[in-house]
């Protein structure tokens, strides 16, 4: 008894062993190639200018179908009906696919970003509570890049499921600056001496042109108002320059921005706060 069974454990190793060693042979170096392949589908891309933002999520999908076709081929090799394996693996797929149904959706709304294009690689985008530049858009999440270099990793499901701000997809922002100035100023050349900063400054674009409005009337200040457009990568620089422009430009010219001050008055032994 024990003669034949190591006869039939003989004869299946001389019968399974080739077959197993050629298809590791063919899965390791048909998962090899499939990998070229795909890095040069992805090359083709580039040369024939398809949008970065698609670049990466048509790549990872060749190298997926490829991958498949050849556990497929390998399984042919042991005898296994394709059609029975197809069969099999719906099932199973079935299984994770109701197990994971939140990467799923993960996968779902990366299609649909990528359909819907409400951002692209490059954009700087407020999206999933993350603000910074996109890096990639990839199957079950798109990678945010911050402005301190931080790298973000974002699931795309939350991020169709809540407000999507594109902040430079319009290629051009307007830079707010909304200064008060005191009730003793001359408003007439508070507007000229922050125009004078405005236009002074070369990246603002000459449309729309750039006013200055009265906006309110506060307790203790007028508040005035301009919002000059500018490229969305000159935003942030913009912004501060007018910060610190406008306000030299005010001490030069006398014009007082008011701040919150209390004055004691000692009255005998008795003391009173009075604000201002």
């Amino acid at each position: 008894m024990q003669e034949f069974n190591l006869k039939v454990l003989k004869d299946a190793a001389l019968l399974y062993l080739p077959k197993v060693f050629l298809a590791l042979v063919v899965i390791v170096g048909g998962f090899w190639l499939a990998s070229k392949a795909a890095n040069l589908f992805r090359r083709a891309l580039i040369k024939k200018g398809v949008d970065a933002t698609v670049i990466p999520f048509m790549r990872s999908m060749v190298a997926i179908l490829l991958k498949a076709l050849i556990l497929l081929s390998s399984a042919s090799m042991f005898g296994i009906e394709v059609t029975s394996f197809i069969a099999i693996f719906s099932a199973l797929t079935l299984a994770v696919g109701l197990a994971l149904q939140g990467n799923l959706s993960h996968f779902a709304s990366g299609i649909l970003l990528l359909t819907l294009r409400p951002y692209k690689v490059g954009d700087v985008v407020t999206v999933g509570g993350q603000t910074g530049k996109v890096d990639g858009i990839f199957m079950f999440n798109t990678v945010i890049i911050a402005p301190d270099n931080q790298k973000h990793i974002v699931p795309n499901g939350k991020i169709t499921s809540e407000t999507i701000t594109n902040i430079s997809g319009q290629g051009t922002r307007g830079v707010d600056i909304n200064i008060g100035i005191s009730y003793d100023s001359d408003i007439d050349k508070a507007r000229e001496v922050m125009l004078g900063v405005i236009n002074a400054y070369e990246p603002v674009l000459a449309e729309p042109i750039p006013t200055v409005l009265v906006t309110a009337l506060n307790d203790s200040s007028v508040n005035i108002f301009s919002r000059p457009y500018v490229n969305s990568a000159d935003f942030w620089l913009a912004r501060c320059h007018f910060n610190e422009q406008v306000k030299k430009a005010f001490d030069r010219e006398g014009i007082t921005i008011p701040f919150p001050q209390r004055e004691v008055w000692v009255r005998g032994e008795k003391q009173e706060e009075v604000g201002v």
